[in-house]
């Protein structure tokens, strides 16, 4: 049996190298992090033909093997070291058709590493109508290499891709461009002082802060016969060398590529004035962001109710069918509401992975970036900063992952603290079951009101996050110089493979990531409710039976409902919950509401799963965990204890308050110390408190 082929996917952004690599693994794919970094890795398993499996490796998109951020540092020390488990018996170099010249550079470097390398032209079906022709053969024959067609969208080329992977044993593995004639006497040298090794990976570790093998640039510097080059000399040796590759490359595009001008339309330069104007732009991405809300709401409204009911007969049909016990109630009581707490929310979830997909396919997302670039500047922030607040919207751990290519320390440290502010999937179950109670499901100009509060809440929290990046500004009085480039792709109709794969895999890590939290916090919530100290525990259907005697007109279930309820305050979770009653009290919530905040430190979405737990012990109605919290009482006040009041500072408190002890672990990683998210964690839940206690004693 042959052994698994090791793959690496390697391009510029926005190739489609993404498209490339779901279509060769489909759904056998993981997302993960590079050993010791916060690095995105993903990877897949593809069946090649002869029975034969590749292992395939989407490395971060790279401009170049010059590194100018940690991602393309990545791509070069995987390239570099053969001894890594993940090191490619092929490279596969992802290009797009229409910026082909600027794609063949990283080509070029990666050939005179020495690995055989395979040239993917993607968005083949476009040529004919951007007026492109490439002659293939004599492309192949220049470049030494083998060139597959492929267009990811269609499905063409991707067989052929495959053969060449199987087949990668017999491509040339000699560079197309002498890079040595940059500076012959240099290179001689070097060649002569470490004449095992390969002299391009030895010109990178120079010129790179990487390592390789057993050799490392402090070795080489220590070899004096050869090293005389400054720091600015090599960077001219780098310019040098860049100049000489794309002379050999317009060489060869010359020979092998024809664009016929006239073919061309000027469409994306129409959009692109229209979707990037000072001021259509914006009324555009705001009218995009209502119609997501409003769809949210509307869409979901129907597998949300089934899933409700559903979870809630499924939990009394397992109290009723299994055996009475402890473990059955465990079940019942503990495990199913839990987890009904948290499933409820994947229609809502799906459909805003799904929105965020579509911009992100399409190429709008990239104007997004560039239009609010206008705006971040003024507060401190670079352009780059949009990426990492945009992709908060899904989860606040890539977003400040995602701070490493912003190059000043000071705009990255900034982002990296306001991130959180930034309305992220996990606060969108507590959102949308307290907008249900408290908000009234009417339209207001044709627009429901829910879906207007969910939107108002996304906006505060991008708001806040850009008003906290202008006093952290202020108060790091650093004055830096730093410019924004962002690269636009072309628009394109979203792929549905694309998409379907990334809600799906967005989806399934959100809720196994919150279902194993929820699932372990549900349990503990259950014993914790289930038992309880002393004797007011233990004799709480004496103590509330001996209240009424045979006369009274109080039914048998009503007096089973209050014993259940005295058990539950007299439990250790009650005790516990009437502890720090008086510190949440003021905001208009009771101690089920104080216990649940507690506990969603873990993981925002956990207070949904906490209630659900919380009002199921001891209940024995069929009802949904939205009729159990309407159903609720305030303790202190009387009437119902959602109300629009408390609701409102329940909403805000989750706005700005800093619920998240991974979003914190994650900080502290990329900071290297505790100060920034302890920080992070005092002034945000410090302000949520305040904010909240306003909006309740004013509304109330």
């Amino acid at each position: 049996m042959a052994k698994q082929i090791n793959v690496a996917l390697i391009g510029n952004p926005n190739t489609g190298k993404t498209s490339v690599f779901n279509q060769l693994t489909g759904l056998n794919q993981k997302v993960g992090n590079y050993p010791g970094i916060t690095v995105e890795k993903k990877e897949g398993i593809c069946k090649l033909p002869r029975g034969l499996k590749a292992h395939i490796l989407d490395l971060p998109g790279t401009y170049s093997l010059n590194a100018s951020s940690f991602d393309e540092n990545v791509v070069i020390e995987l390239l570099l070291n053969k001894n890594d488990k993940d090191f490619p018996d092929v490279a596969v170099v992802v290009s797009d058709v229409e910026n082909l010249k600027r794609n063949l550079l990283l080509f070029t470097q990666i050939k005179d590493l020495g690995i055989p390398t395979i040239l993917v032209v993607n968005m083949a079906d476009r040529m004919e109508r951007k007026g492109i022709t490439l002659d293939v053969e004599l492309l192949e024959e220049r470049l030494k290499t083998k060139v597959a067609l492929v267009s990811a969208r269609k499905r063409m080329g991707i067989e052929y891709l495959k053969e060449l992977i199987i087949n990668y044993k017999h491509i040339p593995v000699e560079p197309c461009v002498n890079a040595s004639i940059i500076d012959p006497d240099y290179f001689d040298n070097l060649r002569k002082a470490f004449p095992n090794q390969s002299l391009y990976k030895l010109w990178l570790v120079i010129t790179q802060d990487v390592n390789f093998g057993n050799i490392n640039r402090s070795e080489i510097n220590s070899s004096s016969d050869f090293y005389t080059k400054s720091k600015s000399d090599l960077k001219r040796l780098q310019q040098k060398e860049t100049i000489l590759r794309y002379q050999f490359i317009n060489g060869v595009l010359k020979e092998t590529m024809t664009v016929d001008k006239n073919a061309a339309t000027d469409l994306r330069s129409r959009l692109d004035r229209i979707l990037t104007h000072k001021v259509w732009g914006y009324v555009i991405f705001f009218g995009i962001l209502l119609l997501i809300f409003q769809a949210i709401y509307s869409w979901s409204s129907y597998p949300m109710d089934m899933i409700d009911a559903t979870f809630a007969s499924l939990s009394e049909w397992t109290k009723n069918t299994l055996p009475d016990g402890v473990f059955t109630n465990l079940i019942s009581e503990g495990i199913i509401p839990g987890l009904g707490g948290i499933v409820i929310f994947i229609p809502q979830i799906a459909f805003l992975f799904l929105f965020i997909s579509i911009l992100e396919e399409s190429g709008y997302m990239s104007r997004v970036v560039f239009l609010m670039d206008r705006i971040m500047r003024r507060f401190g922030l670079s352009g780059k900063s949009v990426v990492p607040l945009v992709s908060g919207t899904a989860c606040a751990i890539p977003a400040v992952m995602a701070t490493r290519n912003i190059e000043h320390w000071k705009e990255r440290l900034i982002t990296i603290l306001v991130v959180p502010f930034t309305t992220c999937s996990a606060r969108l179950p507590v959102y949308l079951i307290i907008i249900a109670l408290v908000i009234p499901d009417k339209a207001f100009m044709g627009f429901n009101l829910q879906g207007l509060t969910l939107m108002i809440l996304y906006l505060l929290g991008f708001a806040m996050a850009i008003f906290s990046a202008w006093a952290l500004n202020k108060i790091m009085k650093t004055k830096i110089k730093s410019y924004f480039v962002i690269e636009m792709p072309n628009y394109k109709v979203p792929m549905v493979k694309n998409v379907a794969i990334n809600v799906v895999e967005k989806t399934k890590s959100f809720v196994v990531g919150a279902g194993k939290i929820i699932l372990a916090i549900s349990v503990i919530l259950w014993v914790l409710a289930s038992y309880g100290p002393g004797e007011n525990f233990e004799n709480a259907e004496e103590i509330v039976s001996s209240k009424y005697n045979s006369e009274s007109t109080i039914s048998q279930d009503e007096i089973e409902e209050e014993i259940a309820s005295y058990k539950l305050k007299n439990s250790y979770i009650g005790i516990m919950g009437r502890g720090i009653e008086p510190a949440v009290a003021p905001l208009g919530y009771d101690w089920k509401i104080g216990i649940a905040i507690i506990s969603s430190f873990a993981a925002r979405e956990v207070f949904v799963g906490t209630l659900a737990t919380i009002y199921s012990v001891g209940s024995d109605e069929e009802e949904t965990i939205k009729n159990r919290m309407a159903a609720e009482t305030n303790p202190v006040l009387g009437g119902p204890l959602f109300t629009f009041a408390s609701g409102v500072s329940l909403l805000l408190f989750y706005a700005f308050a800093m619920q998240c002890m991974s979003t914190l672990a994650i900080v502290k990683r990329e900071t290297n110390t505790w100060k920034w998210p302890l920080l992070q964690l005092v002034v945000m839940s410090s302000f949520a408190y305040v904010v909240a206690l306003i909006a309740f004693q004013l509304l109330k």
